[in-house]
């Protein structure tokens, strides 16, 4: 045992030196990739995020995992331009080169995120305009979801749990609608909310006094794949209202409430709809609750989201679906997080549940090497609570570098 030790503790302090090498490096390429100019009023910066991924899971992959072999590899380069000028003046853009949206085994692509132009005519942040392709203002997951702030490798499970509800085609029938879903198409089907639906649109958002406000107009649903929140593939004939009021009485708590109505069909699934029906006919409605806690090396987040689906020959598809999370510091290198999530769904008109309840269990730690460096594992343990009590055990690695 002692020699194992040794040689533990002479690897890590080797990888620790390395690192501060790196480390230097990249404060030298942040200072190189940071612009200013008339007395820092034009201030311009690129930064970046490289991820290392690493999976392991059972047939059918989880959630939005896309591939059919239970190991994949997953790189993703990040890159963010920031761009302020003056107080009231902000552009900013987030930029991939992966294989999707989504983990999977397909060829590398690079593809436009974000990109949005904010401006706060006011210095107390009371009203800011936005205009552009960004994340819903709906929840507080969001404002955490990108790799080196999230404490897990993957997204809550009602940002990725799939569901029966289909975009592209409306289902024939009640019947159709329950035995047509097949886990292994998933790409044909849509959860609640796809990750921080990067949709395109405006936004106005401010804060006053205790209150912060924020409202968006949206060209897609929050269930809308990441393929329709481009204007160019979906436009703005049947748009997404959503908003989202928050309350913080002291720096300890946040409480938000959201609310959320959209069309949730694609332009194609209109030849499926019943006659003198058109998309705009059917809708997704969401509410959510959520609320935030921090103090010294701890921190809480909760979500809880209603939501419910007009579907065509079905009537009103509801479903329930909340996460409780905690993270805490153990020191200033080492966190730890666990998460529990659930997902509930209704009856419909034929009496039977038009999807499989299931609770999910995430335990994840997070090894920080240095400001620029951090390694994160996970394993989490998803089962079904009604249907065949399906199970499913994934393992997860992240390596992520930013600069």
């Amino acid at each position: 045992m002692k020699p194992l030790l040794r040689a533990l503790s002479l690897w890590l302090f080797v990888g620790n030196a390395g690192a501060l090498e790196i480390d230097d490096f990249l404060d030298r390429l942040d200072n190189a990739l940071t612009f200013s100019a008339f007395q820092d009023n034009i201030r311009a910066r690129l930064s970046g995020t490289i991820d290392l991924e690493v999976y392991h899971f059972e047939q059918p992959a989880p959630e939005l995992i896309d591939s059919k072999i239970e190991k994949l590899f997953n790189p993703r380069l990040t890159l963010f331009l920031d761009t302020q000028l003056g107080k009231q003046v902000y552009f900013f853009a987030q930029s991939r080169l992966d294989r999707r949206f989504d983990p999977s085994n397909h060829g590398a692509a690079v593809r436009l995120d974000e990109y949005a132009l904010r401006l706060t005519p006011w210095e107390d942040g009371r009203f800011s305009f936005q205009i552009g392709k960004f994340a819903t203002v709906v929840g507080n997951y969001v404002q955490r979801h990108l790799s080196w702030e999230n404490p897990f490798v993957d997204a809550p499970l009602v940002y990725e749990n799939i569901t029966a509800i289909s975009d592209k085609a409306a289902p024939a029938s009640a019947r159709d609608f329950i035995r047509g879903f097949d886990p292994s198409e998933k790409y044909e089907f849509n959860p609640v909310i796809w990750g921080p639906s990067y949709a395109s649109g405006v936004s106005v958002s401010g804060r006053v006094g205790q209150f912060d406000y924020a409202a968006e107009m949206k060209n897609s649903s929050l269930s809308s794949r990441p393929e329709s929140w481009t204007v160019t593939e979906t436009g703005f004939s049947n748009p997404t209202f959503s908003a989202r009021l928050g309350f913080r009485p002291d720096q300890a708590w946040n409480f938000g409430f959201s609310a959320s109505d959209g069309a949730y069909f694609r332009p194609e699934a209109e030849r499926t709809l019943p006659r003198s029906r058109d998309i705009d006919d059917y809708r997704e409605l969401v509410l959510g609750q959520d609320v935030s806690f921090a103090l010294h090396h701890l921190q809480l987040w909760a979500e809880f989201c209603e939501a419910r689906f007009e579907v065509p020959r079905v009537g009103d598809a509801d479903t329930f679906a909340y996460y409780l999370e905690a993270k805490y510091k153990f020191t200033p290198q080492i966190f730890g997080a666990v998460r529990w999530n659930q997902q509930l769904f209704d009856k419909i008109e034929n009496d039977k549940r038009w999807g499989n309840d299931l609770g999910k269990i995430d335990i994840a730690a997070t090894y920080r090497f240095t400001p620029h460096s951090q390694l994160k594992l996970q394993y989490s343990f998803q089962q079904e609570t009604t249907g065949p009590h399906d199970d499913n055990h994934t393992f997860a690695a992240q390596f992520t570098v930013r600069f």
